[in-house]
C-alpha cells in the first residue's frame, strides 16, 4: 500500500477532508518503496527494503493551525487524525505569518518517474555492489559504499479544491576506496532518475585510480592557487550559494544578497559573465518536483544569468509583505558550463591544483558567504599542463561569490550528489584563479 496512484490518493484525501470541521483543512500524503545495501572493507554489512506511507493533516481556525500525522488508514484512524489536528489547532497561538490555503492550481506533468528504476530488485543492487567490490579488490584497495533506490509519491489536497500529485524515482551510489596503508583515498558518487545510467564499475574505477594515485602525497605551501574543481567538489562548494537566493534572508540582512543599508542586491552583477544558474524541474538530466509543499506550481527560473542575479525566491507571506509576486524556491539547481573536459583544463594550466572533493564545509560569514572546509580523496599539483604529483590536503577559506568572479573556464555539467543534503545537482567542473588555501591538513 506504500505507493498509491493518482486516483487512489485523490479518493483517500477526499475522505480525509470530508471529516474536517475546521475553517480550512489541508492533507498531505506521501509514500515510498525502495531498498539499500551498505558495504565496508569489501564486504556487505547491511541490506534492507523500506516501505512507508504517511498522512499529515493540518487544520486551521482563523490564524491558528495544528498538524497531526498517522500511518494507519482505516476510516476510524482517518477521522481520529483529523480530530487531533483540530484539537491542536485550537490550542495553538495565532500565526502572524498565516496565509490562506491556495485555490486549485494547474500543474505540468512531472518527468521524474522511470519504470526501470522503479523495478530495481535486491539482486540488482547486489550485482551493482559486487561490481564495485571487484574493482576494489583487483586494485588491492578496500571499499566502503552505499547504494539506495527509491520510488516515491506525494499528494496534496485542501478544502478549497486544490489537488496535486506526482511520483518519482531515484537511485544513488557512493563509494570511498582506501589503500591498506591509509595513505591514499578516492571517492565517487552518482545519482540518477534512470538506473540505466548508473555504472558502479566505472565509478569505482575512478575512485580506485584516485586512491592509488593520491598515496605518498607531498606538502606544498598554502596560499592562492589556480584550482580545478571536479564536479563533486564544485557541487559541495556551491550548495550554500544556491540556498542564498532567498529574498527574506537578503532583505533582513542575513545573506550575501543583502545590501548595505537595507534591501537586497537583485539585478546586480555579482559574478563572471560565464555564470548562469537556473532551476528547471523538467530538465531531462535532473527532473524534479513540479510543485512545492504548499502547492505552488514550479517551473523554470533563472536565478543568475551571465553573472547578474535575475530572481530571488519569495514565499507567499514575504511577497505579500514586500508587495511582490510569490516565487517558490527551486526544486533543483543547474549551472551552465562549457565544452572542456577536466583533462583539457589541466593541459591549459601552467601551475595549479586539481581538487577531487571538498568536505566538512562550514559557514564563516553569511554576509560574504565565506566558507571553510577541507580537500580530500585526491588532491594534485599541476605544472605545465600535467599532474606532477599528489599533494597533502588543504583547508580552504573562500567565498563562492568571489570564486565565481574568478572563473577562467567551465567544463561539461555533470549530475553530482551532495551526501550532506542528498540532493543532486547538475554542475560543471570549473577552473578558478586565486583560490585561497589557508593551511595544510593531514587527512587523506
Amino acid at each position: 500500500m506504500a505507493l498509491l496512484n493518482k486516483d487512489e490518493s485523490k479518493a483517500l484525501l477526499k475522505k480525509v477532508l470530508d471529516y474536517s470541521k475546521a475553517d480550512e483543512c489541508e492533507a498531505g500524503l506521501s509514500g515510498s518503496e525502495g531498498g539499500n545495501i551498505r558495504y565496508a572493507r569489501n564486504s556487505v554489512s547491511t541490506a534492507g527494503d523500506i516501505s512507508q506511507l504517511t498522512l499529515a493533516v493540518t487544520s486551521y481556525f482563523g490564524k491558528k493551525s495544528g498538524t497531526a500525522t498517522i500511518n494507519e488508514f482505516d476510516d476510524t484512524s482517518l477521522e481520529k487524525v483529523v480530530r487531533r489536528s483540530e484539537e491542536l489547532a485550537k490550542l495553538a497561538p495565532e500565526n502572524p505569518e498565516y496565509m490562506p490555503l491556495l485555490e486549485p492550481q494547474v500543474y505540468k506533468e512531472s518527468k521524474s518517474f522511470n519504470a526501470a528504476t522503479a523495478a530495481i530488485t535486491p539482486d540488482d543492487r547486489a550485482d551493482a555492489v559486487a561490481k564495485s567490490i571487484t574493482v576494489s579488490k583487483d586494485a588491492k584497495l578496500e571499499a566502503a559504499g552505499f547504494i539506495e533506490n527509491e520510488t516515491a509519491f506525494s499528494a496534496l489536497s485542501n478544502s478549497k479544491g486544490l489537488f496535486a500529485y506526482e511520483m518519482g524515482t531515484d537511485v544513488t551510489f557512493s563509494v570511498t576506496t582506501r589503500n591498506a596503508e591509509g595513505t591514499g583515498s578516492g571517492y565517487a558518487a552518482r545519482g540518477f532518475t534512470d538506473v540505466k545510467k548508473l555504472d558502479t564499475f566505472s565509478a569505482t574505477k575512478i575512485a580506485a585510480q584516485k586512491a592509488n594515485s593520491s598515496a605518498n602525497a607531498k606538502a606544498i605551501e598554502p596560499g592562492k592557487y589556480t584550482v580545478i574543481l571536479e564536479p563533486v567538489a564544485a557541487t559541495y562548494f556551491l550548495e550554500s550559494l544556491f540556498r542564498g537566493f532567498d529574498a527574506r534572508n537578503a532583505d533582513e540582512g542575513r545573506s550575501f544578497m543583502s545590501k548595505a543599508g537595507g534591501g537586497n542586491r537583485l539585478g546586480e552583477k555579482l559574478m563572471d559573465d560565464k555564470v548562469t544558474i537556473y532551476s528547471d524541474p523538467f530538465n531531462s538530466e535532473l527532473p524534479s518536483s513540479t510543485w512545492n509543499n504548499d502547492g505552488q506550481p514550479l517551473d523554470k527560473v533563472n536565478w543568475v544569468e551571465k553573472g547578474v542575479v535575475q530572481n530571488l525566491s519569495y514565499s507567499r507571506f514575504w511577497a505579500q509583505k514586500m508587495n511582490k509576486q510569490p516565487l517558490p524556491f527551486g526544486s533543483n539547481f543547474i549551472m551552465e558550463g562549457g565544452n572542456l573536459s577536466v583533462d583539457e583544463m589541466i593541459k591549459n594550466t601552467e601551475r595549479g591544483i586539481l581538487v577531487s572533493r571538498l568536505w566538512y564545509i562550514r559557514m564563516v560569514d553569511p554576509q560574504t558567504l565565506l566558507l571553510t572546509g577541507l580537500t580530500r580523496d585526491g588532491t594534485y599539483y599541476i605544472e605545465n599542463g600535467q599532474i606532477k604529483h599528489p599533494i597533502k590536503n588543504f583547508r580552504f577559506n573562500e567565498s563562492p561569490v568571489i570564486a565565481l568572479n574568478n572563473i577562467e573556464a567551465l567544463g561539461r555539467p555533470e549530475r553530482s550528489i551532495s551526501v550532506e543534503s542528498y540532493r543532486s545537482y547538475l554542475i560543471p567542473p570549473m577552473k578558478i584563479r586565486d583560490f585561497t588555501f589557508s593551511s595544510l591538513s593531514d587527512a587523506v
